[in-house]
């Protein structure tokens, strides 16, 4: 079993299309991970940020498809708790304004992929989610999806992408 089968698939909140910023829906390395890139923004930028989004349902990425705030149709990796979004806080409202780039090479130092570079800063990608993290190598997704893959605890996205 996993953390998506004995957690995610049981909570209530499997179908619902509110947003869930809940740091428990994030599977316990990817939230370590995550609590240490937020200290590390605060401690190395003097920014303070906040976790917007960890879990998304399939009801709640149509939803947002349908709003066009979103390209993709189906849910990624936010769908398995192995992935969120970190917004930059401005007078205590969430705010996207500014530079993310600083989120790459955190997120690598905390064994996740950023959004900004997707774990390959070498190339030149046509999606840029600047505020997004995740701990799924791009190369590892479709098994993810197709529910023959869920990291372990030791599991490094950046082996694959190498």
């Amino acid at each position: 079993m996993s953390f998506y089968d004995d957690v995610i698939k049981l909570d209530p909140r499997f179908n619902l299309s509110t947003r869930c910023s809940d740091m428990m829906m994030l599977e316990p390395v990817t939230r370590a991970a995550v609590a240490g890139i937020i200290a590390d923004v605060q401690s190395q930028f003097g920014i303070t940020m906040m976790v917007f989004e960890t879990f998304r349902s399939q009801a709640r990425q149509q939803l947002l498809f349908a709003q066009k705030a979103t390209q993709l149709q189906k849910v990624g990796v936010h769908g398995f708790g192995l992935a969120a979004d970190l917004v930059k806080v401005i007078n205590g409202e969430p705010s996207w304004k500014g530079d993310f780039t600083f989120l790459a090479g955190l997120a690598k130092a905390h064994g996740l992929i950023s959004g900004v570079d997707w774990g390959q800063p070498e190339v030149k990608h046509s999606f840029i989610d600047s505020d997004h993290v995740q701990r799924c190598a791009v190369a590892d997704q479709n098994k993810l999806f197709a529910g023959t893959f869920y990291p372990d605890d030791s599991y490094d996205p950046y082996a694959t992408t190498a």
